[in-house]
């Protein structure tokens, strides 16, 4: 499996940053390249490594990369960034960039994870990029409001001991706290992947820890209190206007439950849904990784 690395600048403002990025396959194959766009804010594309199988499955060039603030795309001085720096609309920017500097603008698909899924579709919705050829959306949100509704739905669903620990830390500001993390530990192993990790996922997760500026800033201090730059986010009145054919994904124990997914189902004109057994990252899980690999497959490479 042929693999290429590189770094490409980035300029905003006056400023350059570079955006690491990682190729599997041969761009210069017919099929147009799959673009992974992880999760997050600020947690690094390495979770994401197992979908580098879809090359190996139908020969599709595979792209990942991280997104500046995170990974291999850090760089001194976040933290000193005003939260006014990290919008939407400054990653749009970045992938647009990307997809330019690597000349795949006339042919592309895009898989995008939780916040990579938002992403994805505001990408799609508000810049409608011509030569956006398929859209996977797994385990998104149209907006934060119903990524709010979705995670609030089930921490209620939690006992009521540990909701209110949770509850409480967060109002308190003291999400360091050991009992705050055991909760937490809980909730993830429920909703999101089950333990013990993959040590992809640990890797990405510990990238976050280091550094986690873009996060708190974009979030806050969890996904059941968001209170950064991307509360109000919302692309739900323009998601009407994506005209790629789009796969969305969710899992029944999975953060974005169907609040999350069906207005995506609803109003986006050419669109399928699966559905997974388990979590927020099926394709990390034994149970599921080898059907979500063989849908995203079989939604790229068969006539639309």
């Amino acid at each position: 499996m042929a693999e290429v690395t590189g770094k490409v600048d980035f300029k905003v403002g006056d400023d350059t940053y570079q955006t690491w990025y990682k190729i599997v396959g041969d761009l210069t194959s017919d099929a147009h390249p799959l673009i992974v766009l992880h999760g997050g804010p600020g947690v690094s594309h390495e979770y994401m490594t197992p979908l580098a199988e879809i090359h190996n499955k139908c020969n599709i060039p595979v792209i990942f990369y991280d997104q500046i603030g995170i990974g291999k795309s850090f760089f001194e001085g976040v933290a000193d960034k005003p939260k006014e720096f990290w919008t939407i609309d400054l990653f749009v920017d970045e992938l647009e960039n990307l997809v330019a500097h690597l000349g795949v603008q006339n042919g592309f698909a895009l898989l995008g994870h939780s916040w990579g899924g938002m992403l994805g579709a505001h990408y799609a919705s508000h810049r409608h990029p011509v030569g956006l050829k398929h859209l996977v959306i797994t385990g998104g949100a149209p907006s934060m409001a119903l990524w709010e509704q979705s995670t609030g739905q089930l921490l209620k669903a939690l006992p009521a001991n540990m909701r209110e620990t949770i509850e409480r830390h967060e109002k308190e500001g003291t999400t360091d706290s050991p009992e705050y993390q055991q909760g937490m530990g809980i909730f993830y192993e429920k909703h999101v992947c089950k333990t013990p990790w993959p040590k992809v996922m640990e890797t990405s997760f510990a990238a976050m820890m280091r550094h986690p500026t873009v996060y708190h800033t974009m979030i806050g201090p969890s996904e059941f209190t968001i209170t950064g730059t991307l509360k109000s986010w919302s692309c739900l009145d323009q998601i009407h206007t994506i005209t790629a054919p789009t796969l969305l994904t969710n899992g029944v124990m999975d953060e974005a439950q169907d609040v999350c997914v069906s207005p995506f189902f609803q109003r986006i004109p050419h669109v399928k849904w699966a559905q997974f057994s388990q979590r927020h990252m099926p394709f990390l899980e034994e149970e599921n990784q080898a059907r979500y690999l063989q849908v995203v497959a079989d939604f790229l490479t068969y006539p639309q």
